[in-house]
């Protein structure tokens, strides 16, 4: 019997907890939050401001390390079609004239080496993520909460984004050259500018690469956030089991 009552109190707590968490009318958040953060709520759930705060902050974390680990490494830009980073959009003209006479791999190793140079560059992103994710008051957390399926995407965009051009710009300018981009593109660059009456054109490489870098992450953490919001119990910290039930 007490394993039963037990049983119908976890999974009333977990019950309440997903309506305001992981729906998406802000009249189930507000029930929610009425239930569980009455005094009477903190009695009967044993659970803080402290617990809930905390435990999505971890499931926030745990997907953003899992980001920054998957775009982080070889082929994480290059080898995925979602985020592969293209040529700028003036130097398509650049490429489609200069393919006609026969330089298709130089233009293909220019866009491999803008690809490699976000991989090496997205590390830094991981310090970041979490001091932001630390710093998130609970008001930020309660708004997230009861926010669309991207609300903590979109809260780190708007809080973290010239942070990341920042910090992500000389890293990503010093593996342009290391890679070899940008002799790549004075290569393609001489070869266009040798023929007659086209265009002037005068890429920012290292600009372009780091907003599609800042892109890709965003992208990626979008879809962490919705399997969080989905299935926040496939997480295995004490926390969470703690907060989710299991």
């Amino acid at each position: 019997m007490v394993f039963i009552m037990k049983s119908i109190k976890n999974a009333g707590i977990l019950s309440m907890l997903m309506l305001c968490l992981f729906g998406n009318t802000a009249e189930a958040g507000e029930k929610w939050w009425q239930k569980v953060f009455s005094k009477e709520g903190f009695e009967t759930n044993e659970l803080s401001v402290t617990d809930l705060s905390g435990a999505f902050k971890q499931a926030l974390t745990i997907g953003a390390e899992k980001v920054i680990s998957q775009l982080g490494t070889e082929g994480g830009f290059s080898a995925d079609e979602a985020i592969r980073i293209p040529l700028p959009k003036n130097l398509k003209k650049v490429a489609k004239v200069l393919k006609k006479i026969g330089m298709t791999e130089q233009i293909d190793d220019l866009k491999l080496k803008m690809n490699q140079a976000a991989e090496t560059a997205v590390p830094i992103a991981k310090d970041l993520f979490i001091k932001s994710i630390t710093d998130m008051t609970f008001e930020d957390v309660k708004t997230i909460y009861q926010g669309a399926d991207d609300s903590a995407t979109q809260y780190f965009k708007q809080k973290m984004t010239a942070r990341l051009t920042e910090n992500m710009n000389p890293i990503v300018e010093s593996s342009l050259a290391e890679v070899g981009a940008l002799q790549s593109l004075n290569k393609v660059m001489d070869k266009y500018q040798d023929i007659p009456f086209v265009s002037s054109v005068n890429p920012n490489l290292t600009e372009y690469v780091v907003e599609k870098g800042i892109d890709g992450v965003f992208y990626y953490l979008a879809k962490q956030e919705a399997a969080i919001r989905q299935d926040p119990a496939k997480q295995t910290t004490e926390l969470l089991k703690k907060v989710f039930g299991q």
